[in-house]
């Protein structure tokens, strides 16, 4: 007779995820504004897998560092947890902005994510264009078909406001350069961020805190599934259609399981089961204070969210150092 596999239970998982996302954080304070990339996200990296390893879970990186034969943990396909437990899918980026960690700049972020096994799209790690606003508004008011402009003038038609009232956030690349051409031509307002598209996405979804509308341009199809998982938890829309440069990128799509190249993704096509999300700041942002220190103490600011109940829980951790 075949055991029933344990429940998720995300109720009594959500706080250990936190504990994991805080540790990460926690892990790569004393390299916030050293300079160093490299061992920011190192430091964010050992910590958070030592920390997963002790969940009762029996869990599959499927949103992680990169492919096996690029890294050497928390690579994709790397099994975590003790084993005791439910099995899940875990997604998750130790230090998300690790420029930004290494010159203090804001939003930089340790993100993870868990929800019952193969629920959660297995993104290549490769580009994906994005599309997300905040809840609140009908369904495809806004899509990827529509050029940006014209996705403007519609949220702004939807919130019943000018288009100058709107703003968007987008990554500051060269290759927005045309997009970021086209928004201004509405009179909207654009905030350009260095890196963080996870944080970005999420800005969506709180824009009386933020003062972002929407979201868009291409960025990691990875950090796409996150965001998709940040969005389930706290309501909003988000699309996302996978850019394919050569044919390594379409062998990796497929490794990855996806037939279709051209489809694009709805937020429950990203995330199609119940999700728990974390994430802590590293360094001060509009979403999450960053890493404060004092004499003999660090305290954490972590989001920790749950999509079953659209519960949403903002904690402070204070540990002797």
């Amino acid at each position: 007779m075949t055991a029933t596999p344990p429940e998720f239970h995300d109720r009594l998982l959500s706080l250990g995820l936190a504990r994991v996302s805080e540790a990460a954080a926690l892990a790569s304070a004393r390299l916030v504004g050293r300079g160093d990339e490299k061992a920011a996200d190192q430091a964010a990296v050992d910590a958070m897998r030592t920390q997963l390893n002790m969940l009762d879970i029996n869990g599959v990186v499927v949103i992680g560092e990169g492919e096996r034969d690029e890294a050497p943990m928390l690579f994709i396909g790397e099994e975590v947890g003790n084993g005791n437990g439910p099995a899940v899918d875990i997604a998750l980026d130790p230090l998300e902005g690790t420029t930004l960690t290494a010159k203090d700049f804001p939003n930089a972020l340790t993100i993870i994510a868990m929800a019952p096994r193969n629920t959660m799209l297995h993104a290549p790690d490769i580009y994906m264009d994005k599309l997300a606003i905040g809840p609140g508004y009908p369904k495809d008011v806004v899509t990827l078909d529509m050029s940006p402009s014209e996705r403007v003038r519609a949220l702004a038609a939807a919130r019943k406001c000018d288009p100058s009232d709107i703003t968007v956030c987008v990554l500051e690349r060269t290759r927005h350069e045309e997009m970021i051409d086209d928004l201004r031509s509405t009179g909207a307002a654009i905030r350009l961020i260095m890196d963080g598209d996870v944080a970005g996405v999420i800005h969506c979804a709180e824009p009386d805190i933020t003062g972002i509308d929407m979201y868009m341009g291409s960025g990691g199809a990875p950090e796409g599934v996150l965001a998709a998982a940040a969005l389930k938890c706290m309501g909003g829309q988000i699309y996302g259609q996978l850019l394919f440069h050569n044919e390594d990128e379409i062998a990796r799509a497929r490794r990855a399981g996806i037939e279709d190249l051209d489809r694009v993704y709805a937020l429950d096509e990203m995330v199609r089961g119940d999700v728990i999300f974390a994430a802590t700041g590293v360094t001060d942002g509009s979403l999450l204070h960053g890493i404060r220190r004092q004499p003999g103490w660090l305290t954490t600011e972590t989001l920790l969210m749950r999509s079953k109940t659209g519960s949403l829980r903002r904690m402070t951790y204070r540990t002797p150092v």
